[in-house]
């Protein structure tokens, strides 16, 4: 072959005009172990194929051979930098079933538990932003700070990511001596970063030239395309399954859900920011209202535990939107059937073969952690 025919500035060779791209699974633009398949024109995307199945798989079908509490320990895996929504989820479906009434005092950790946990994905997702933006300093400090509620769940749980706290009934445990205290402390300090975050990110110039008008979704499109969570209330439809149907206690708590409602990647990424500090007036109220009493309710030894014949569907509100279980039981130690509803699965597997076309490649690493998603969710 000529020397001329291996040059890639030569124009009439489509060979280096048209090419194949993999985002993922080990590149730093996206989130987890999940990739896309761009087909690409020269610096555009023309085509997108989204490529799951790099991670953990199977666990609706693992669920079925194994005894109702057993899978406690399994189903936090499905989002894993928010593990706790799969917990509660499916507490509340099985509680839903056989009757249980969780104690009040138990109702409050849970919403502790749930709110510190969309904290932690919020600094998580946000710091993605800086990462594929060049603007490391940020990684560092959400990162940094981030690490603080792990301390916080490692305490409470034994645990710093997967924690299996939760349990039909209430919770395993009941909150350790001085841990709220100690709870008050980190939202103290966190409330005094807010400011630094803002200044630093997101009236940070780059920040804004990569982000402001870039994968705008309508909010007819949010909603056709089953987008849920900040996705869609940055979009401008004000819907949040703790305000519209709530659970726990949620319907006592005094919080407002934001909207900035421009539809672009900066309004996605602002809207959790905002957020973020309503889950923090919600943790002070939790730990200014919780009240004494048992930390759960006596259920059947676990290799006993049945269900009763039924269905149902429980579900909450995680830091990306609607997370589900719906739960059939056919009596037995099992359950019969389950089936997960994540938040990631329309916007990343979906949404994105149509919202990425015609995208700038550098862009696309932008897009995908603005939306947030949560590849586990993906191989379910």
């Amino acid at each position: 072959m000529k020397l001329m025919e291996l040059n890639p500035l030569k124009e009439s060779n489509d060979d280096y005009k048209y090419y194949e791209l993999f985002i993922g699974p080990n590149h730093p633009g996206i989130e987890g172990n999940f990739s896309y398949v761009l087909k690409m024109k020269g610096h555009s995307v023309e085509e997108v194929t989204p490529d799951p199945g790099l991670l953990h798989r199977g666990f609706e079908k693992l669920m079925e051979r194994r005894l109702w509490t057993q899978n406690l320990a399994l189903i936090p895996r499905i989002c894993v930098p928010e593990p706790d929504v799969n917990e509660v989820a499916y507490c509340l479906g099985v509680e839903h079933m056989m009757g249980i009434d969780v104690p009040k005092r138990a109702q409050y950790i849970r919403v502790i538990v749930l709110e510190l946990a969309r904290i932690a994905s919020f600094l998580f997702g946000i710091s993605g932003l800086g990462g594929t933006t060049g603007h490391y300093t940020s990684v560092q400090w959400l990162i940094g700070d981030r690490d603080y509620i792990l301390d916080l769940f490692e305490w409470l749980t034994g645990g710093r990511v997967y924690h299996i706290y939760q349990y039909p009934g209430g919770v395993k445990n009941d909150l350790p001596e001085g841990w709220l205290d100690k709870l008050s402390d980190f939202l103290d300090y966190l409330e005094k970063r807010l400011p630094e975050y803002d200044k630093f990110i997101f009236q940070n110039p780059i920040i804004q030239k990569r982000t402001v008008g870039l994968g705008y979704i309508s909010a007819e499109d949010a909603i056709e395309n089953g987008l849920t969570g900040p996705n869609l209330r940055a979009s401008g439809v004000m819907y949040d399954i703790r305000k519209a149907q709530p659970y726990l206690v949620y319907n006592e708590l005094d919080f407002d859900i934001p909207k900035t409602g421009d539809g672009d990647a900066f309004s996605r990424v602002l809207q959790r920011r905002l957020e973020l500090s309503e889950s923090i007036k919600i943790l002070r109220q939790c730990i200014k209202q919780i009240p004494e009493g048992t930390h759960r309710t006596k259920v059947p030894n676990p290799f006993q535990f049945r269900v009763p014949k039924g269905s149902y569907y429980s579900k909450v509100e995680s830091s990306r939107g609607e997370f589900g279980y719906y739960i059939v039981s056919d009596g037995d130690v099992k359950p019969y059937r389950v089936y997960v509803r994540g938040p990631s699965y329309s916007i990343g597997l979906y949404y994105a073969t149509k919202a990425l076309v015609g995208m700038r490649i550098e862009d696309v690493p932008v897009w995908i952690h603005t939306t947030d998603m949560c590849p586990p969710d993906f191989d379910r």
